[in-house]
């Protein structure tokens, strides 16, 4: 679980936009920039390097919410 006042602050390093915590897949997700940042051990890994491109269907599902 992330800390709701983390997830506040936190930015996608690529796009600057605001992330949304996905719990079961550990992964903070920026819909602006398409990636996927892992949470490992509750920790966000906010590399671009780490993280993994969005499907569309992934980016149309999470910029409904």
């Amino acid at each position: 679980m992330i800390d709701q006042k983390l997830l506040s602050i936190l930015v996608c390093p690529v796009s600057k936009a605001p992330l949304q915590y996905v719990e079961e897949k550990q992964e903070l997700v920026c819909v602006v920039s398409a990636l996927a940042y892992p949470v490992r051990d509750g920790i966000p890994v906010m590399l671009e390097t780490e993280a993994r491109q969005l499907s569309l269907e992934e980016k149309e599902q999470y910029a409904q919410h």
